[in-house]
């Protein structure tokens, strides 16, 4: 911890907006018990599955698709700069970014999860920035109703933040499997994997607290997960799973989608398994 943490002091000198290390932490963002772990927020972690397509019995071949590096990805993101402070407008200000109490819309599409992910609960829910504006750019796109806000703990947000830090990372990364150094590789994932873990409520980064960026980090890989979802929808492939950060199978010519590579914007492929084989 202590490298990618001078690697993110160091990416942040002369920058435009100085962020906060340590502001007051929300009773909403506390760990509710110590082997739990949990807190009120609500990720949007995805575990689907399409049940219409595994009910069908027509063996049809699947490609379980890899993302890269998505806790990377995911350092593109607004994160809020200082400390969140509370608003009950029930209007979303993109300027700012935070935890936001919302009533989520219906979600009547079986050929493609919830933005929301694998949540079993109905009613009410703190969301982070990230899945809010996942949700409103589903009502753009005439997916869902609005979601209703009805309070938001927010601050002044850019997504500036860690983009220097992702950049540099990136391009170590990029040169670790252009030369084949998968040692380098395995550091990289393992530093920015625990970067995002650490700077919560832990005793193993005692340099930043913000357990909102946490939880904002997290939910952007999701929703990075689901536009690839999206995508790979809009152009006609079927897609059968959707897991966690990084998993996406699907039927169809994925290659005419996506990029085959182990680029942050690429896709692998992991297996391939005929769905069906054995009805």
């Amino acid at each position: 911890m202590p490298d990618v943490m001078a690697w993110f002091d160091h990416t942040r000198k002369g920058s435009r907006y100085e962020h906060s290390s340590f502001p007051p932490v929300l009773d909403l963002l506390k760990k509710t018990g110590q082997k739990s772990g949990a807190d009120a927020i609500w990720e949007g972690r995805q575990n689907w599955k399409n049940t219409a397509v595994r009910a069908d019995a027509t063996p049809r071949e699947t490609i379980a698709l890899d993302a890269n590096a998505a806790y990377l990805a995911a350092f593109k993101t607004h994160l809020p700069i200082g400390q969140l402070t509370w608003n009950d407008s029930q209007v979303h200000d993109p300027k700012r970014a935070g935890i936001h109490h919302i009533t989520p819309p219906a979600w009547p599409h079986e050929d493609l999860p919830s933005p929301l992910g694998d949540r079993r609960k109905t009613g009410d829910v703190w969301i982070t920035e990230p899945t809010l504006r996942l949700l409103q750019r589903c009502t753009q796109d005439g997916l869902c109703d609005p979601p209703l806000i009805h309070e938001s703990w927010t601050s002044g947000a850019t997504e500036n933040v860690l983009e220097k830090l992702r950049r540099t990372l990136a391009q170590v990364r990029r040169e670790a499997i252009e030369n084949g150094d998968d040692v380098t590789v395995e550091y990289l994932k393992s530093a920015y994997s625990k970067f995002i873990s650490t700077m919560g409520e832990s005793t193993y980064n005692r340099e930043i607290r913000r357990p909102d960026w946490m939880h904002i980090l997290r939910s952007q890989a999701y929703a990075n997960l689901w536009l690839k979802a999206r995508k790979a929808h809009q152009a006609g492939l079927v897609v059968v799973e959707v897991t966690g950060t990084d998993e996406l199978h699907v039927h169809g010519d994925w290659q005419q989608v996506f990029t085959e590579g182990r680029d942050l914007s690429d896709m692998k492929p992991k297996r391939t398994y005929t769905l069906g084989a054995d009805r």
